[in-house]
């Protein structure tokens, strides 16, 4: 028996095929934009396969009487010098073997495996031979990550010597971290072995500097003479160069008699005997002072005058505030004063100080939980909204600074309570996650010894916690250590003379005044004496 089939608007291409939408069909709606977070990386990774494999490859680098195929335009994009060898005409152009002399064999093999695979490994013995040849090949990703790392290993014996290695391959941002170190860190660099064996132009440089960070000018004459003394015979002719640099006005009247106008070798120049004389007038002759004119009779502006408290954010009256207030122990009678408040209002914050900088990181503004950070400059007295933010809202966060990082620890962002563990870059200003903790904490307080950073007590949502874990940035790994004897959530911490101190906070029941010590050698916590009141 014959049936007829019903009838269907599919054109005829589609007959026996996957179905279709009808031609007249409507779709409503707003349009949908797609970006692939998948497709550079996923990319590159095909390329450095190809690599391997000799597959596509179109040149050969010779280097060490070794070879690397590669392609072209990977090269080229990755590096201004091969793009403009590639592209400008040049003989090596169509050239199928090139010869890069110049840097040694692993070097260059590091450099053009990140070309490949953005991943590069530098070390302190490394990074004298990657520089340059980064410099060389013009990548720039490959400097500034150098740049970055002897950023993070600069101390006061090695800063010069990092100042003139910057020099020589034009890193001005570099150079500038370097001297901004130099002069206020002056104190303990004037010690060093690379003091000594600076050129007299660099000397003259850091002690000229109206930001020389010094208690008294007193040392920076002790300064000048230890570099004159320590090549006497080849140097003491520029003594009288050198001490035109030193603001002797400003050192003391006793310094002056018994030390200066003592030393053999200001005595026999004449030029720095007249140097002292015109700080003795300085000194005796307060009304002529005005007619004394050029920098050695103005008093320098350090970088730093000491160590000062901040109170930033929190909860009043009901709401979260912005308000920041300071004050300074160093005075003779120290009050909080108020400084320019956050751009938001923020409870829960957590603060820290990262190169001379106070941040604030997410915390709770009255109605959402915040992700965003903003910057401290004590300098300006400004705050700055110019700081990634977070990959997570989180209030009641732990905040710290560890090998030059800032560290966001747990938190919550009004849904849980988190064990996330956020790393920020201040250089390339990004955060990226670390290890996360083995437990939620919300409330908790962190704090750094012997080169990890702690994480203590807090609260995992439902109740306090007397767990501790300490995270050990060199295996990317939290490691728990022995708890303490109560449990705390929204304490304080703090490491003093080698050993851990957790401070009040709150239990179950109520805030608290006890307060215990660890010990790292013994794994152990021990009770210290209360506070007078509780507090959290």
């Amino acid at each position: 028996m014959d049936v007829d089939q019903p009838s269907t608007s599919t054109s005829g291409a589609n007959q026996g095929g996957p179905p279709a939408i009808a031609a007249d069909a409507t779709i409503n709606g707003p349009s949908f934009y797609y970006k692939s977070s998948r497709l550079g990386t996923e990319m590159l990774q095909s390329l450095n396969l190809l690599r391997i494999d000799g597959v596509l490859c179109d040149v050969n680098l010779l280097n060490s009487s070794r070879s690397i195929s590669a392609h072209r335009v990977v090269l080229a994009a990755c590096s201004n010098y091969f793009r403009a060898m590639f592209s400008c005409n040049l003989s090596e152009t169509r050239k199928e073997n090139i010869e890069m002399p110049g840097m040694d064999w692993l070097t260059f093999q590091s450099l053009i495996n990140f070309a490949y695979t953005g991943e590069l490994s530098i070390t302190g013995a490394s990074v004298q031979q990657l520089l340059p040849a980064a410099c060389l090949l013009q990548m720039t990703e490959v400097q500034d990550a150098c740049c970055a790392f002897l950023t993070r290993q600069m101390d006061p014996s090695n800063c010069l010597g990092i100042r003139a290695f910057a020099d020589t391959h034009a890193c001005r941002e570099l150079v500038r971290s370097a001297d901004k170190y130099a002069l206020d860190k002056f104190q303990e660099v004037m010690a060093s072995e690379e003091f000594a064996q600076l050129a007299l132009p660099q000397l003259l440089e850091i002690i000229a500097s109206e930001e020389l960070n010094v208690k008294s000018e007193e040392q920076v004459f002790t300064a000048a003479m230890q570099w004159v003394k320590h090549e006497v015979q080849q140097r003491k002719h520029l003594l009288y160069q050198v001490l035109s640099h030193v603001r002797l006005p400003f050192c003391s009247p006793k310094f002056i008699v018994s030390t200066v106008s003592e030393d053999p070798l200001v005595k026999q120049d004449p030029g720095c005997r007249d140097l002292v004389d015109e700080a003795k007038n300085y000194l005796l002759l307060p009304l002529e002072r005005s007619k004394m004119q050029g920098p050695r009779y103005r008093a320098r502006k350090p970088l730093k005058y000491g160590e000062v408290l901040y109170a930033v954010g929190g909860w009043c009256s009901g709401d979260a505030i912005a308000s920041v207030e300071m004050l300074d122990p160093s005075k003779q009678m120290p009050q909080w004063r108020p400084v320019e408040p956050m751009q938001k209002r923020r409870c829960g914050v957590g603060v820290a100080v990262l190169d001379g900088l106070l941040y604030a990181v997410g915390g709770h503004d009255g109605q959402s939980y915040l992700n965003s950070i903003e910057r401290f400059d004590p300098v300006t007295n400004k705050w700055s909204d110019d700081v990634a933010p977070t990959s997570t809202c989180r209030t009641s966060v732990g905040v710290g600074v560890l090998d030059g990082y800032l560290f966001a620890v747990g938190g919550q962002d009004g849904v849980s309570c988190l064990n996330v563990v956020e790393r920020y870059d201040a250089y390339r200003n990004e955060w990226s996650r670390v290890a996360s903790m083995s437990t939620r904490r919300l409330g908790v307080s962190v704090a750094v010894l012997n080169g990890c950073l702690y994480a203590v007590g807090g609260s995992d949502g439902h109740s306090p916690l007397n767990t501790v874990e300490k995270f050990d940035p060199r295996t990317n790994k939290w490691y728990t250590v022995r708890s303490m004897h109560t449990r705390r959530k929204h304490l304080g911490s703090a490491v003093y003379g080698g050993e851990l101190y957790a401070v009040g906070g709150r239990d179950d029941m109520t805030e608290l005044s006890s307060a215990e010590r660890y010990d790292p050698a013994a794994d152990d916590w021990v009770p210290v004496v209360a506070m007078n009141q509780r507090r959290s």
